[in-house]
């Protein structure tokens, strides 16, 4: 089942002399379950890319259809909304709340959505990220590891449509990366989560079921 279809895609910023394209006509699809890695070099698109896919910016052309919607149909305000609740997005440098402990990072979409706290859920979420003696613990109180996991559970608790993850593992040494990408692609097993993983890590990519190459805005390869 297709879940995600990027059409034509395309990012342009400034004009005349200043004129960068930075995404040029890409397309792709995902199907649901799939745990899909972009990689390119620094300035390739691929970040540009995953933060189109997420609505968290509009294109200069081409469509997103997450689900069979046309995400760019939408106004800012139902964007908004749909990215809370179909999209879950991991950064590379966890942007926790720092004054709310990890149960209220993990929770803070449904809270922020006025919806209820399933504590079956929650401790499902917590034993999967291996943080239920944490779960009382603020951001400062946790290693880099302990955040990043914690982010992952925030992305995850809404069962999201799809997960982007944003160079998840940049901010970590080599143990936490491991652990991080072992994570990720247990949710992807265990939950059929369907996750897109930007990532500058040949190494990193080869987890994922699926790699596609960008450089300089274009798929360059894929497979």
């Amino acid at each position: 089942m297709e879940i995600l279809k990027v059409e034509n895609l395309t990012k342009i910023y400034g004009k005349d002399t200043t004129k960068v394209v930075a995404l040029d006509h890409v397309s792709f699809s995902i199907e649901k379950g799939e745990f899909v890695a972009i990689v390119g070099a620094s300035g390739s698109g691929k970040s540009t890319l995953l933060h189109l896919i997420g609505g968290v910016d509009r294109p200069t052309s081409g469509k997103v259809y997450i689900d069979g919607k046309n995400i760019y149909n939408f106004d800012d305000d139902k964007l908004a909304i749909f990215r809370r609740r179909q999209v879950g997005l991991i950064y590379q440098f966890y942007n926790l709340i720092p004054i709310l402990n990890v149960e209220e990072n993990i929770t803070l979409p449904l809270s922020l959505d006025n919806r209820e706290v399933d504590k079956n859920t929650l401790n499902d979420m917590l034993k999967l990220l291996g943080l239920q003696n944490r779960k009382n613990h603020l951001p400062n109180e946790l290693s880099g590891g302990q955040q990043q996991r914690t982010s992952i559970g925030r992305a995850l608790i809404t069962n999201p449509t799809i997960v982007l993850a944003d160079e998840p593992t940049g901010n970590l040494d080599s143990k936490s990366s491991d652990e991080i990408v072992a994570l990720l692609k247990k949710s992807n097993k265990e939950l059929n989560q369907t996750i897109i993983m930007i990532t500058h890590n040949m190494e990193i990519a080869k987890v994922a079921d699926r790699i596609i190459k960008i450089e300089d805005g274009r798929i360059v390869e894929e497979g």
